[in-house]
């Protein structure tokens, strides 16, 4: 039967500001337990909140590069629940007038590119942290307590697990690039809801729509819609619905668990923020923000292809990130070929970077060292083996390319009458080789050269080793 997925996200971000969205309290990340309170932020009576102008910059920036409408004129409201860690017993957001509304982000779809929805951007305060411990114990910290949010809610514009992991990977290098915020999942400054419905295209029938709270990383963000997706599948073959329910992602057990049956909004009894004033915007303050964005990531790609003459696919690796794209055109500027340069920071450099476990601004040399790297390969002085022995030493070290081929003897051996010696010791001891390459065996040459690459220790220019083996071996 023809099945359609229907996916919408509810992404919340939190806000790179110094300090809370209605306090002077620091946001900040893995301080001691409730060091970071204040009256406004634990709720205690008789405390004010005042709006934070940061969050409301960043919020429209996040707008902006999200081809949104910027509302001139909107408004803060109470979200009514109760929960431990929320000490008002009320979230201050946004519910009738958000400040950003519409816009898109486009993702690469099966079909080509496709623009995916949005809703409305928000701007909220965070809660506080529940922690629960071993013994059954729950314990709070509200230094989380009203730390900057905008929620991002798109439309069920995305049908795949792959169009949606592709829409949070643009939208999290786009919070980057425009530095609204870090978007570290692990640190929950990135934190992503699902809601998925199917429809039974041919019988006209659709499930109820299933959200799944808090997903922590965008592996899990697959792997929750493939497996809610089935379970839907499942239940329409069987002529069931799916309850209207909130439910959440078990690592463990890689399934989806109910957390509780779906709430609707007239549950949260949504009134206007008395003690804060109607939020006015200059359209000439929105114009600043424009024209003060960085270049975004879709921008800085198209110029990558049409500056650097990389293919489409380099360029897209190159800018998913803002560090790694400074780190190429500042190699870039030292280097003479950039396509050398992306190929080094995609294969042997990013591999590097993913085994320590280390971002690319971490690390323990510049672009210019590994420009310099570069050049002692193309100069000869190196071959590309040792080239990346070398870069393992920098990664290690931090020492410059040149004094760690200096100080462990790499230098290339390009001494014609040297190698050649090497060359006929070789063939002298491997006979066998000789004539099974003599007898057509291709595969004899390869070990010849091995042996002349190991007899050097790897140091031989492999270009002149292939060519003096094979003048030898027309002399035998």
């Amino acid at each position: 039967m023809p099945y359609k997925t229907l996916i919408g996200l509810e992404i919340h971000v939190e806000l790179a500001t110094k300090t809370k969205m209605f306090c002077s309290c620091a946001n900040e990340f893995g301080k001691d337990a409730n060091t970071l309170c204040c009256p406004v932020c634990l709720g205690l009576p008789g405390a004010l909140p005042v709006v934070n102008k940061s969050a409301l910059e960043y919020a429209i920036r996040a707008g902006l590069a999200f081809n949104c409408n910027i509302a001139t004129h909107s408004m803060m409201d109470r979200k009514n629940y109760f929960y431990p860690d929320l000490v008002k017993g009320f979230q201050i957001t946004q519910s009738d007038i958000p400040l950003c509304s519409g816009g898109y982000i486009e993702v690469d779809s099966k079909n080509g590119p496709k623009k995916v929805g949005l809703i409305r951007i928000h701007i909220e305060e965070d809660t506080g942290k529940s922690i629960h411990t071993d013994r059954g114990d729950s314990l709070l910290d509200y230094n989380r307590s009203g730390v900057p949010l905008i929620e991002i809610v798109t439309r069920p514009d995305m049908n795949t697990k792959e169009e949606a992991q592709d829409f949070l990977e643009k939208l999290k290098s786009t919070l980057q690039y425009i530095e609204v915020s870090d978007c570290k999942m692990e640190e929950g400054s990135l934190r992503c809801d699902i809601n998925l419905n199917v429809i039974d295209e041919e019988r006209g029938l659709k499930t109820n729509i299933t959200e799944i709270k808090n997903l922590n990383s965008f592996s899990a963000v697959g792997k929750a819609i493939e497996y809610e997706e089935k379970r839907h599948i499942a239940l329409l073959e069987e002529g069931k619905n799916t309850t209207r329910e909130t439910r959440r992602w078990n690592e463990v057990e890689n399934k989806t668990v109910v957390m509780r049956t779906k709430e609707v909004a007239a549950d949260y009894r949504y009134n206007t923020e008395p003690d804060i004033a109607p939020i006015v915007i200059e359209e000439s303050w929105i114009e600043e923000i424009r024209r003060n964005l960085p270049e975004l990531p879709h921008h800085k790609k198209a110029r990558f292809i049409r500056e650097y003459g990389i293919p489409e696919y380099d360029a897209g690796v190159l800018t998913q990130s803002k560090d790694l794209s400074f780190f190429f055109e500042e190699t870039v500027k030292f280097a003479k070929d950039p396509k050398q340069v992306s190929n080094w920071i995609m294969g042997d450099v990013l591999y590097r970077l993913n085994e320590e476990g280390i971002d690319i601004k971490d690390l323990r040399f510049s672009p210019k060292d590994l420009a310099d790297l570069l050049e002692l390969i193309n100069e000869g002085k190196i071959s590309n083996n040792i080239g990346k022995k070398v870069l393992k030493d920098m990664f290690e070290t931090g020492k410059k390319p040149e004094d760690i081929v200096k100080g462990k003897g790499l230098v290339q051996i390009s001494d014609e009458g040297e190698l050649k010696g090497i060359v006929n010791k070789v063939l002298d001891e491997n006979q066998k080789s000789v004539m099974d390459y003599k007898n057509g065996k291709d595969k004899a040459l390869g070990f010849i050269i091995g042996q002349v690459m190991k007899a050097t220790k790897g140091k031989a220019n492999p270009q002149l080793v292939n060519k003096l083996v094979l003048e030898a071996l027309k002399e035998k």
